[in-house]
């Protein structure tokens, strides 16, 4: 456990050193009608649904934007199942 949380803290005190100043970490674009954004971190981009991740992560944030806007089986079947996660966890703050 004590060599995992040295590792750790040597990757941490890494990107501690880092200057990202002239950097922007974290971008988010909203698609157009849709519920679904692009975060594009460090030059990837991949699409989500709230907290939940859609897509693979791509250098063109226009691939990523036709991949989300693209209506197929898998995608329906991704939204279904993030809405009833989202629907189990509205549940149990309900009852608790």
């Amino acid at each position: 456990m004590e060599v995992i949380q040295k590792k750790q803290s040597t990757n941490v005190k890494k990107e501690i050193k880092k200057d990202y100043s002239n950097e922007e970490l974290v971008k988010r674009q909203k698609v157009e009608d849709t519920p679904f954004e692009i975060i594009t971190i460090n030059g990837e981009s991949f699409g989500t649904m709230g907290e939940y991740r859609l897509t693979e992560k791509a250098s063109n944030i226009e691939e990523v934007k036709k991949q989300l806007e693209k209506i197929t089986w898998n995608r329906i079947i991704q939204i279904v199942m993030i809405l009833e996660e989202i629907r189990e966890k509205v549940n149990k703050t309900n009852k608790k």
